[in-house]
């Protein structure tokens, strides 16, 4: 049986979202930056790398070159073999000594002429030569270099006394070594032996590999520090230039979720063209129309109260009077009184239920096409066999079948146009006529109704689509209104992107033109609802 496994948790990267979420972005982006430097800080171990090519290089050469003074000897007099180890040893720069076959030591170009090289003690040494093997040390610290043994004289100088000599006896080929002077510079070695017998130790101070070393190393240090630097200013300047505005916005949004919408100005940044930017004046707008929204709720509550108080009052009267009236036809009338009221808060309640949930309703209904052309012309047949009160007339110009088409939801669109016919239909004198007209223009809808009534002066045509706004036809009673039809008519039109307006009669006669603006449909793929 297979050993069971845990599973991963669901709340794993939440969780992980969590903990990043907890620093501010200041830091994050300063973070990444740094991290990303820290990638270039990666060229110390190209250095060491740089260091290695260079020594591995230095000890074939020396080798190589030793082993040529060693040819040179066994075919060179031997009273030339002073002069070739001087010359050998003013040429390279290294110390050349020559050992008996015994151990012994014979000849040294030191003694033969000026030194090459002398080993310094760091304790003769100024302090930048102090600071420089400190880094030399963190370097190779951090790198985990190899370190060279030590570079020590011995105390009686013979062959016997180098590891170099030992080897090339041995193995009958010219070797070299690497170590460590006092200083922490490096000693390059290489021994060989003569066909006669005798070897030959070649010792540098190959003092320009650490000088080499420690310049690119300066180098990449300068341009890590500029870089880091830059970086630094930069990350900062970013983090301002993001977290500030957001700390701003942040603040504002926390003051209107506190409930101070009306005291709170959020900061639109005009002088941004970033996201930022898009992001401060979209917050800005939704703070407005969050404000204006609470204003028309609070308004509408007002309205709604100061509406249903009348019919209530009258309601009540009513009922109160008919424990105290004994004659039956004031019972009647006070009866039929409360009957009135009761439906005139039935219509109410109906109609501002609808207003208050007409706009979520229309933003999950999916929208459809639809000939608003066959609907009108449907809607008109039925009313006229229903019968149109006081002998009004109705006249409709059909478009083309499939012209005039828009996207939306047909209820909806049929309580708009119900509404518009009614509105006409009350304000028009009796055996009046209303046309309603369809046509195409621009990629938009249009429908007009137009009435032969009294009109409405242009200084009302924007408050008639207020809610409870309510102008009554002359001799009409007072309550058959409620004053939502018209502005549940403006939210449905534009919950549907188009727009209602009121303007005068194209012939120039008395009347209302109610004119209805809305986007002809347009192909989209059918599975796509309308948002």
């Amino acid at each position: 049986m297979a050993p069971a496994t845990a599973s991963p948790k669901k709340d794993d990267a939440p969780m992980a979202m969590r903990w990043s979420g907890r620093l501010s972005l200041t830091p994050r982006i300063l973070a990444v930056n740094v991290f990303a430097l820290a990638l270039l800080a990666g060229g110390f171990f190209y250095l060491d790398s740089y260091r290695t090519r260079i020594i591995d290089s230095r000890l074939e050469q020396s080798a190589r070159e030793l082993k040529l003074l060693a040819i040179s000897l066994e075919n060179a007099p031997a009273d030339r073999h002073d002069a070739l180890i001087a010359a050998y040893a003013r040429q390279t720069g290294d110390r050349v000594r020559r050992y008996a076959p015994g151990g012994g030591l014979i000849a040294d170009s030191f003694t033969m002429d000026a030194p090459r090289y002398r080993l310094r003690s760091p304790s003769e040494e100024e302090w930048q030569r102090h600071v420089a093997r400190f880094l030399d040390k963190a370097v190779d610290r951090i790198v985990s270099a190899s370190r060279p043994p030590d570079f020590v004289e011995p105390a009686v100088d013979r062959a016997n006394a180098w590891p170099e000599l030992l080897l090339a006896r041995k193995t009958g080929q010219s070797t070299a070594m690497n170590r460590y002077a006092p200083d922490r510079t490096f000693m390059i070695s290489a021994g060989a032996s003569v066909r006669d017998g005798t070897a030959l130790l070649a010792t540098e101070n190959a003092r320009d590999i650490t000088r080499t070393v420690r310049a690119e190393r300066l180098r990449l240090g300068l341009v890590l520090a500029v870089a880091m630097l830059a970086s630094t200013l930069l990350s900062l300047f970013l983090a301002r230039t993001i977290v500030q505005p957001l700390q701003r916005l942040a603040r504002a949004a926390v003051r209107v979720r506190l409930g101070r919408a009306r005291e709170v100005t959020v900061p639109r940044l005009p002088e941004r063209r970033d996201e930022i930017g898009m992001l401060a004046r979209a917050l800005s707008d939704m703070s407005i129309a969050l404000r204006q929204r609470i204003d028309a709720t609070d308004a509408f509550a007002a309205d709604v109260s100061h509406e249903l108080k009348n019919p209530i009052a009258s309601l009540r009267s009513a009922l109160d009077a008919l424990d105290r009236v004994d004659r039956p036809d004031l019972r009647a009338q006070l009866m039929a009184i409360a009957q009135d009221d009761v439906r005139r808060l039935d219509r109410l309640v109906t109609d501002i239920a609808e207003a208050s949930r007409v706009d979520a309703e229309l933003s999950r209904t999916r929208f459809e096409p639809i000939d608003l052309g066959l609907l009108i012309e449907t809607m008109v047949i039925a009313r006229e066999a229903r019968g149109v009160p006081r002998g009004v007339r109705l006249a409709f110009a059909r478009p083309r079948k499939n012209v005039a088409v828009v996207l939306g939801e047909e209820q909806r669109l049929v309580r708009v146009l119900d509404n518009l016919i009614d509105n006409a239909i009350s304000f028009s004198p009796d055996g009046g006529l209303v046309q309603i007209i369809a046509t195409v223009a621009d990629d938009q809808v249009l429908v007009s109704v137009e009435d032969e009534g009294p009109g409405v002066p242009v200084t009302e045509r924007e408050h008639v689509f207020r809610r409870f706004h309510s102008v009554r036809p002359e001799g009409e009673s007072f309550g058959k209104h409620s004053g939502l039809g018209l502005a549940i008519a403006r939210s449905i039109v534009e919950g549907h992107q188009g727009r209602i307006s009121i303007g005068d009669r194209e012939d120039a006669q008395q009347g209302a033109r109610f004119i209805l603006r809305l986007p002809m449909a347009v192909e989209r793929d059918p599975g796509i609802a309308s948002e």
